[in-house]
């Protein structure tokens, strides 16, 4: 199957191109400036797109000719969004119609990758059913996104996903994980949020359950994540422990504590149930994932 996969120079894309090339799909990954994917994980094409044009996405997809689009590109610091929401509606809301127009040119199925924080927070785990209702310019344009790809007239299917975490293949990316382990491992002392809740999602069982999409052909909305309900002070217990760390360093507190532009939902993270019934989904646990990311450390 040919599939094209935007943002193929982050985290998701990178273990996304690995995954679905090794598989044997016929990938074309595309990023914003040169490539940053290993080259082990070949062959797979890759492009320089600048996705916010609307005539280089219809004319590369149409070059390309797809089966199946993997959006995953998006601007997704929520505070970055905050600050710049001109930039941010460029890329998360106006790319994606450009997509979705390229796949009705070309009759290609769109995947395209959402977020919890399309959530208000108040009433979390979520299902697909819960009423998205954003508390931040983030959330708001990955909702408007979501709802153009709904009442698109291709074959699509929404992949809702929480607090990423994993092993970037090039480059570098922090994440949870890596972030406790080396500001523990530096001696640093770090404040910790205990009352915010998410399930934290290991980006190779997000991989797989795209791939299950893809495979399957299957359509509508799916939440990808863990199934641990933890926060990220519960998150950062659990690296310290895994790597030996020192958990003193470590201080509980509130979100309130910290000043950010964009606001985050308190109570998110995801039910899974539908996932795991229709795809055969079945993720990994946090300290699984810990391990899977630093199996050296065993």
């Amino acid at each position: 199957m040919k599939i094209l996969i935007t943002g193929a120079n982050g985290l998701l894309g990178q273990n996304a191109v690995k995954v679905l090339t090794t598989a044997g799909h016929e990938v074309t990954a595309t990023g914003r400036g040169v490539c940053r994917l290993p080259a082990a994980y070949k062959p797979y094409r890759y492009t320089d797109i600048d996705i916010t044009d609307k005539k280089s996405v219809l004319t590369q997809v149409a070059a390309i000719r797809p089966d199946v689009i993997v959006h995953a590109a998006a601007m997704a610091q929520p505070d970055t969004c905050e600050l710049n929401k001109e930039a941010c509606y460029d890329t998360n809301v106006h790319a994606t119609r450009y997509f979705i127009d390229a796949a009705v040119a070309v009759h290609a199925k769109l995947v395209y990758i959402s977020t919890d924080f399309v959530f208000s927070g108040d009433d979390g785990p979520y299902r697909e059913t819960g009423i998205p209702a954003p508390v931040n310019y983030y959330g708001e344009t990955k909702w408007e996104a979501e709802q153009m790809v709904q009442q698109s007239r291709i074959n699509w299917a929404i992949v809702r996903t929480v607090l990423v975490y994993g092993n970037i293949l090039a480059g570098t990316r922090s994440n949870i994980v890596t972030w406790v382990k080396e500001n523990l491992e530096k001696g640093n002392t770090i404040k910790v949020v205990s009352d915010q809740v998410r399930t934290p999602t290991y980006v190779e069982d997000l991989v797989r359950g795209i791939q299950l999409i893809i495979e399957k052909n299957a359509g509508g909305i799916y939440h990808i994540s863990g199934k641990e309900v933890l926060t990220p002070y519960e998150m950062a217990v659990q690296v310290a422990e895994y790597f030996g760390l020192n958990r003193a360093l470590m201080e509980k507190v509130d979100a309130a504590v910290f000043t950010q532009p964009a606001r985050r939902p308190l109570k998110t993270g995801f039910i899974i149930n539908k996932a795991e019934k229709e795809l055969g989904y079945s993720p990994v646990s946090f300290m699984q994932g810990i391990r899977n990311m630093f199996p050296e450390k065993e």
